[in-house]
């Protein structure tokens, strides 16, 4: 593929029009995008390309996603061969790519899941949340178990559950109140242990306080608990290793299905196929997204276990059926693109690079310790942060400026990074999720860039 980044003054001028004058853009301040303009007109490898001839080392794979980087032309190629064979047809019945697609997640999986598809990763977990209530009402008759127990700072999407089972109260604010169904607990977020304790000393007491708030709830009105493996939302917050085999155990005690978030984690992020594989947990519910399709076509799903999709399985006359539709669930180019992009991921061996350029990125991360705003470097594979405080001892965060002016000279010198921690505006974290074909040339630019952005907020 042929990629230029020759300047093309007169696209960037109409598309800037056409744009302001006609987009809602999400999450942005259209004021800012008034001010600072940047039409993305290509891309290829870890590198975006603008209108204006800049390009960029994009740190954070577009929004998490872009897992075996851009301008991968052979699913273009996929993509328009079936959409010359078939480009569409209801998912009420069956078509090629989309079987295949669930067979090779399902074997990925452990080979006991049933495999439903939806769009995106709000959507997955959203599904998720109505299969769980809707299993506990086929398993536990007459019985209301409907609520959900997530995390203070979790993440899990934009629909109005999925934001209700998410911890992020700036994210939430503006559309409260909420149903009241989802119950939040601590996170094990050890920077900033909510109880004032240091692991190991602590004894897992997030687990505790989970599994306490299980019994002042009534166990016999919890459906699930839902878990990203690694926080995203909160700033990259990496358990113990025997947290999330913990919670597993509170849930089989209870008979609560254990729902796990994989839609950043997944597909090869944090140096295995999915995270909860660091873990040992097989869990009852899976929800994937974003790695899937590496974004180039927008499929998600949720996996279920076989012995919950067994309660939905029974003659037409018991009404069992998954109560659930989604017009493009199992479209059958978004299906046949993404399990090329599977192919792909296991063909390159990109999960095992993930863990071998993740450790070498977040050695070079610790080299920034030299800065007294560096209060924590963590991560795992390619999915690691940066938190900046005021003061390592008090762990008091930075302004929100201060990320805000790291974020911006990191983009003005062609490298793009996130930023998390909190509310998207005041998050202290700066985050990094490059594409799992990144170079360790790249990385060391990833780094040498952010030192410089540090350097500018302190003398240490």
């Amino acid at each position: 593929m042929s990629i230029t980044n020759a300047p093309d003054p007169e696209i960037r001028a109409g598309v800037v029009r056409r744009d302001l004058q006609n987009v809602l853009h999400p999450i942005v301040q259209h004021k800012v995008l008034e001010a600072r303009q940047m039409v993305v007109t290509r891309a290829h490898g870890s590198t975006i390309y603008d209108a204006d001839g800049t390009a960029y080392l994009d740190g954070m794979s577009g929004l998490w996603c872009v897992n075996i980087g851009y301008g991968r032309s052979e699913l273009a190629d996929v993509a328009a061969d079936q959409m010359q064979q078939l480009a569409y047809f209801p998912h009420t019945q069956m078509n090629v790519p989309a079987a295949g697609l669930a067979e090779k997640i399902n074997m990925l999986l452990g080979g006991d899941y049933h495999i439903y598809f939806v769009n995106s990763g709000s959507e997955a977990n959203e599904a998720g949340f109505k299969i769980a209530r809707q299993y506990q009402k086929h398993e536990h008759p007459g019985e209301f178990r409907y609520k959900t127990i997530s995390r203070y700072h979790a993440y899990h999407g934009t629909t109005l559950a999925a934001l209700d089972a998410g911890g992020i109260g700036d994210r939430k604010a503006k559309f409260e109140p909420f149903s009241g169904d989802f119950i939040h607990v601590a996170p094990p977020y050890c920077y900033r242990c909510p109880f004032g304790l240091s692991y190991p000393g602590c004894g897992l007491a997030c687990v505790k306080n989970m599994e306490s708030s299980i019994q002042g709830e009534n166990p016999d009105t919890i459906a699930e608990v839902i878990v990203e493996p690694i926080m995203s939302g909160v700033g990259v917050a990496v358990p113990p290793d025997e947290y999330l085999k913990e919670v597993d155990a509170v849930c089989r005690r209870y008979g609560i299905l254990l729902h796990v978030d994989e839609v950043i984690n997944g597909f090869g992020r944090t140096g295995k196929m999915f995270a909860h594989q660091h873990y040992g947990v097989s869990p009852d519910i899976v929800a994937v997204a974003k790695g899937i399709s590496s974004a180039y076509m927008p499929i998600a799903a949720t996996a279920v276990k076989n012995q919950v999709f067994q309660s939905f399985y029974g003659e037409a006359s018991e009404n069992r059926q998954v109560f659930q539709v989604n017009t493009y669930g199992g479209h059958p180019v978004a299906a046949a693109v993404a399990l090329r992009n599977i192919e792909i991921l296991q063909a390159e061996k990109l999960a095992e690079r993930a863990a071998e350029m993740g450790a070498y990125l977040q050695d070079g991360l610790r080299t920034l310790g030299r800065h007294s705003i560096v209060g924590d470097v963590r991560g795992k594979g390619l999915l690691q942060a940066v938190e900046l405080v005021k003061d390592r001892s008090t762990k008091e965060a930075v302004d929100a400026s201060v990320v805000t002016t790291v974020v911006d000279f990191c983009r003005d010198n062609g490298v793009i990074v996130g930023r998390g921690g909190g509310a998207w505006r005041s998050g202290n974290v700066i985050v990094l999720s490059p594409p799992l074909v990144i170079t360790r040339g790249e990385c060391d630019r990833l780094v040498d860039t952010l030192d410089r952005a540090l350097a500018t907020q302190t003398k240490g």
